[in-house]
């Protein structure tokens, strides 16, 4: 579970500020190698520090690496950066300095600019969203759908990376695979592991428990406050 409790998009106005202020130039303590995104820069929770670094899991950014690359030494250059689906650790394969800063200069603006839309925009899963009664209501599995969204079937929110929430996956047994906040430490549909995801709203009112009997399915937090009716 992340323990980063810094805003991403914070962070990534500071690194925006950071790339174009040259702070990816030639290193006075390294000169001798180039300079990489992300791991050399102070946004980075490891910045300078030599004995007992910080997991990558911890850090924010986790939240824009795809579920099953996030277990590398190096998490974040698997963050895609463009439709192309160019990451930083394809771009050091072939690309120079100035087109690694340009093409995560561009991703930088969109990504800074779509959070900016989010946190302004008005939500659209209001109570209206939410299944009411003592109903047992299924959880929709994100691959359980030409366009994954919430878990909640009555909720209409598509799933982006983006978007906060909360990540679940179960085994087909029953049990829980994992648990966490946001879109974190997952890894990729195996041995019979379903994924779902709550969003921002409906995890606040919502969790997912399975069960051998019941599958996976919606529970209220707090059971004893009064149900919305649909």
């Amino acid at each position: 579970m992340q323990n980063d409790q810094r805003d991403l998009l914070d962070v990534l106005k500071f690194e925006l500020n950071f790339l174009e202020k040259g702070g990816y130039g030639s290193s006075p303590r390294e000169p001798w190698r180039p300079q990489f995104i992300f791991e050399d820069s102070p946004a980075c929770m490891n910045y300078d520090c030599k004995e007992n670094p910080v997991p990558c899991s911890d850090c924010v950014l986790m939240q824009l690496v795809p579920p099953e690359l996030r277990l590398g030494k190096f998490p974040c250059r698997q963050i895609q950066l463009n439709a192309s689906g160019e990451t930083l650790d394809t771009l050091y394969r072939y690309a120079d300095q100035h087109e690694i800063e340009e093409i995560f200069g561009t991703w930088l603006r969109t990504t800074i600019r779509q959070l900016e839309d989010r946190k302004s925009a008005p939500t659209i899963c209001e109570d209206a969203h939410l299944p009411g009664g003592t109903e047992v209501v299924e959880g929709t599995a994100l691959q359980q759908t030409l366009n994954p969204k919430c878990a909640n079937p009555s909720c209409p929110i598509t799933f982006h990376w983006l978007q906060g929430g909360r990540f679940f996956r179960f085994r087909a047994d029953g049990s829980a695979k994992h648990e966490g906040d946001g879109i974190k430490n997952s890894r990729g549909n195996a041995h019979g592991v379903k994924h779902f995801w709550l969003c921002e709203h409906c995890c606040h009112v919502f969790t997912l428990v399975s069960t051998k009997e019941t599958g996976v399915i919606l529970k209220l937090l707090w059971p004893e406050l009064p149900s919305v009716s649909l």
